[in-house]
């Protein structure tokens, strides 16, 4: 079982909860045998492109969560390996604030929700109804993160499906680009565990300890991973690792049966086909 987790969030993106207190987090890691983490929360835009209300820190927060995080770091030395790091998206002309952010922290995870279209206008996963255009600029927006030297690890590569049921000829195309590139630099790809977490054990926003065959039947309204990504991903020499994507009590600790539910979506011998990291 992966001991090892970059994906974390803390109450300052708005989204997660609020009154959970980072080291709260860092004692549920410990709790669950995790010998490393990264705590990775949604960046602080210089330049404030996302104006949507509750989705990442200000700016003028940078400091103090960094602070925090190597505070704990010191605090838990010989219990647990804790690095800064935060989840950032591309976008053109934000590099050198972007390469800034990298420069502070140890570990940066690129999550890619959006993208301007030809006007100029920033489109939403989950939000919007992408084009087969746009989601080819996704995978190049992810393409030129990586030639730029970005990102340590793709977080959730295959969230382009949301709001797509069928997996053709575009959405294939979208995953030969990303896994094309992260073979050729040696970027791991991240199986995310938290549209699984929000389907099954946080049903309705709420925290349940249903049984796993129950957890199954809801598997259904998860939009990802999406299996026929993670097929196309087995004829790529990439890493792989599994992201909790932590924003709630709990989550952490259903780790293992999370990983059980993303292998039931995926199918064990496509899991058995892919080249999962170690460290």
């Amino acid at each position: 079982m992966q001991k090892f987790n970059y994906h974390s969030h803390t109450y300052r993106c708005g989204h997660a909860d609020l009154d959970m207190k980072d080291e709260e987090y860092i004692q549920e890691y410990i709790k669950m045998g995790f010998e490393k983490i990264a705590i990775t929360d949604h960046c602080p835009e210089k330049n404030i492109i996302d104006k949507r209300d509750d989705m990442r820190m200000g700016y003028n927060e940078k400091d103090e969560y960094l602070s925090s995080i190597k505070h704990l770091r010191e605090k838990y030395a010989g219990k647990i390996q804790i690095e800064t790091g935060f989840e950032v998206e591309y976008l053109p002309g934000e590099e050198e604030n972007i390469k800034e952010l990298k420069q502070e922290t140890d570990k940066i995870i690129l999550g890619q929700h959006f993208i301007y279209d030809d006007n100029q206008e920033l489109k939403i996963f989950g939000t919007h109804n992408f084009t087969d255009k746009e989601l080819i600029r996704y995978a190049e927006y992810i393409k030129k993160a990586i030639e730029l030297k970005i990102p340590d690890i793709i977080a959730h590569p295959d969230v382009y499906m949301h709001k797509r049921e069928n997996f053709g000829e575009i959405e294939s195309k979208v995953a030969n680009i990303i896994c094309e590139e992260a073979e050729k630099h040696n970027i791991p790809l991240e199986i995310n565990l938290a549209n699984i977490f929000n389907k099954t054990y946080f049903e309705n926003q709420k925290l349940n300890n249903d049984s796993i065959e129950k957890q199954k039947e809801r598997l259904s309204n998860a939009v990802y991973p999406r299996k026929e990504f993670w097929e196309i991903a087995t004829n790529y020499n990439i890493k792989v690792l599994y992201g909790i994507d932590a924003h709630r009590r709990g989550q952490i600790t259903k780790y293992k049966e999370l990983i059980e539910l993303a292998n039931e979506i995926i199918g064990k011998d496509t899991i058995k086909k892919l080249n999962f990291i170690k460290e």
